[in-house]
């Protein structure tokens, strides 16, 4: 099978498009709804004459109705001092605030049922020969049991040296199968090749912000619904072009959650005289960041019992929107603070979010 790299990741496969019910999709609607009015009105001669040049120009009484509105959209999770799962929350229940300022929020689903597009990035570096067969059959069991017929789509990238689309964005579990039968190790003699981010001038290893800033520009950011991806790597990087906080600000504009999974072979660094720790501070960041979560696989908590774990998390999100009471000039980044009146509980959410056109 020939691989498709991630330089092709410009549209996803055809038929694979959700209707869209977002906040711009509503503004476009609007607009169009005024102007098809004043366009009959007019063709019924109900409107007054146009206004003479030095007429004074009418006052805004409040009475415009304005559609171009930025709804934005937080995720979120909650879990109480055991770290259980907290899914009966009220809208009444939620403090929230942007650079400070208490914001009013103003959509709330205690439940979601959005649609969901999950990406699932493994990494298929040398240091992961011995862990592949682990993540190829822990993977197929995760999108069987997460995705939901004609409702969630889901696409499959590797990346080592460059960065790799095995499967483009589906609801087929066959093609993901598919996908995953080609995961093979390619750093060992793979070499250098021109990726969609050129590495040919860095250390050959492991491009993991490559792969991360790749699924969120490129892949999630077009949908609609609610977006993740799911990283599974020892979380070292070696040779990215991109830095942590390009991915990161990657994954804030497509309103993606991210979860990391560190599958860490300590006999592989031991043999190669390495040490390879620190990655889980990197899967760390990503999570908590976007308002996900880091997990690392250990004899008491395989691969699948993680699975399940990002599964029953994302069954139990918090969809919150709210329109900022903040003026569109600061385009930079926004802080967000979610938290819960209950001070007991803990909030797991994106911190901050680019307006739109930023």
């Amino acid at each position: 099978m020939v691989r498709q790299h991630a330089t092709v990741l410009t549209k996803p496969s055809p038929g694979v498009q959700r209707p869209s019910t977002t906040a711009v999709d509503m503004r476009v609607r609007n607009v169009l709804l005024v102007g098809s009015l004043l366009v009959s009105l007019l063709a019924l001669g109900n409107l007054p004459a146009p206004a003479q040049a030095d007429a004074a120009a009418p006052q805004d009484d409040g009475s415009v109705i304005r559609v171009d509105v930025e709804v934005v959209s937080v995720l979120a999770t909650v879990r109480d001092k055991k770290g259980g799962l907290v899914s009966s929350l009220t809208k009444d229940d939620f403090v929230l605030e942007e650079n400070g300022v208490p914001q009013e929020i103003t959509y709330f689903s205690q439940q979601t049922d959005l649609p969901l597009t999950i990406g699932l990035l493994v990494d298929t570096s040398v240091s992961q020969q011995r862990l592949i067969d682990t993540e190829r059959s822990a993977s197929y069991q995760f999108f069987e049991q997460m995705l939901r017929h004609s409702k969630d789509l889901a696409f499959l990238m590797s990346f080592d040296v460059d960065v790799e689309l095995l499967q483009d964005l589906t609801d087929s579990s066959v093609l993901l199968h598919q996908g995953l039968q080609d995961l093979e190790i390619q750093g060992a003699s793979g070499g250098i090749h021109p990726g969609p981010v050129p590495t040919s001038d860095r250390t050959p290893g492991t491009v993991l912000f490559d792969a991360v800033f790749l699924a969120a520009d490129e892949m999630l950011k077009p949908q609609v619904g609610r977006k993740a991806i799911v990283l599974v790597s020892d979380g070292n990087d070696y040779g990215s072009r991109l830095k942590l906080e390009e991915a990161l600000e990657a994954a804030h504009r497509a309103d993606a959650v991210i979860y990391g999974i560190r599958y860490f072979d300590r006999e592989f660094y031991f043999r190669s005289g390495a040490f390879g720790g620190g990655g889980f501070g990197t899967l760390r960041k990503l999570g908590r960041d976007t308002g996900g979560n880091a997990f690392e696989v250990t004899r008491k908590q395989p691969l699948n019992d993680i699975f399940d774990q990002i599964q029953a998390e994302l069954r139990s999100q918090y969809n919150i929107g709210y329109t900022s009471s903040q003026d569109g000039t600061n385009g930079g980044f926004r802080k967000i603070e979610l938290r819960t009146k209950d001070k007991s509980l803990k909030v797991s959410a994106r911190n901050g979010y680019y307006p739109k056109g930023s």
